[in-house]
């Protein structure tokens, strides 16, 4: 990404996460916002589509995306959409489960119903997209979260999966196939899971991962959007210019400098401000901690610069 050039194409993304089998009007819940006609010039859907899989779960997922007016939707997938993860699959078939059940899924989610509903599903790697407002799209995701409870696409608590081996912690390995680009290479990052310390709070206390902390330090992207720990839903705006943030790497989260971002759904958070200086995290989860699906979507406001 050229440093001369400006961004200048305004663009618009709504972010949600954490949807668990939410269907359009589907929940009784119907004056959720997901259930009302959405605009936007690219949709980020980060990961949990469904609740532990199944073709016929991803096709309700596909239905919801299809319903938001925008052009492109990109997807990852989370913990709970196990049949994706074929590595995952393939080792822990349960009575009744198929090995097929992983290509069925993935024929949903990159076959003809996702493609007429502009869905796009992405694995784990840096993206780039030319939207239809002139803007080019950056994107890094990851669907891989620390291992808890033996779901889907996970690492160890000591393996770094967004780093190199160079700018790994000392207390971990780096296993990076695909690492988070330093920065101005990406606009924006998508995993599924927080960073350490950001919108990550829950009864186990910060469930986020640090070494995907020292990868948002190196990359600052303008935007990282996540979800998983529904009990962190929210925004905060990261300074990284704060005079008392020495190194992040070293710092408690709790120290952090964040300054709390409110949802003004529907209307949009718009964010300007020189790349590099500050980050949008948006925890996007719609579901909350009691898993009901009662968070509005985000939308956020960034400016990109124009394709060449």
């Amino acid at each position: 990404m050229a440093a001369s050039v400006i961004a200048s194409v305004p663009t618009r993304f709504l972010i949600i996460s954490d949807t668990h089998n939410f269907e359009v009007d589907g929940t009784g819940l119907n004056h959720h916002p997901l259930n009302h006609i959405l605009r936007a010039d690219v949709v980020l859907h980060c990961g949990d589509l469904t609740h532990c899989g199944g073709a016929s779960s991803y096709r309700k997922a596909v239905k919801l995306l299809a319903s938001i007016d925008a052009k492109l939707k990109l997807v990852i997938a989370g913990n709970h959409d196990l049949d994706l993860d074929k590595e995952f699959w393939d080792t822990h078939l349960d009575e009744g489960d198929e090995a097929e059940d992983h290509d069925e899924a993935m024929e949903v989610m990159k076959g003809n119903l996702a493609q007429e509903a502009g869905v796009v599903y992405l694995d784990e790697g840096t993206h780039s997209f030319t939207l239809d407002n002139g803007a080019q799209l950056n994107i890094y995701v990851s669907p891989y979260t620390p291992a808890f409870n033996d779901w889907a696409f996970a690492y160890e608590h000591h393996e770094d999966r967004f780093n190199k081996p160079q700018d790994t912690p000392k207390d971990s390995i780096s296993i990076a196939r695909n690492p988070i680009p330093d920065f101005g290479h990406v606009d924006v990052v998508m995993t599924h899971g927080p960073p350490k310390g950001i919108l990550d709070h829950c009864h186990q206390g910060n469930a986020g991962c640090p070494n995907l902390l020292q990868a948002i330090n190196r990359a600052k992207p303008l935007l990282h959007c996540f979800g998983h720990i529904h009990e962190g839903a929210g925004a905060v705006l990261l300074d990284w210019k704060a005079p008392d943030q020495a190194s992040l790497e070293q710092a408690l989260p709790e120290n952090l400098p964040q300054m709390d971002v409110p949802n003004q759904f529907p209307a949009p958070v718009s964010q300007e401000f020189v790349r590099g200086s500050k980050s949008l995290m948006v925890n996007a989860a719609i579901n909350d901690g009691a898993n009901s699906p009662v968070n509005a979507p985000w939308l956020v406001d960034l400016l990109l610069t124009p394709a060449v």
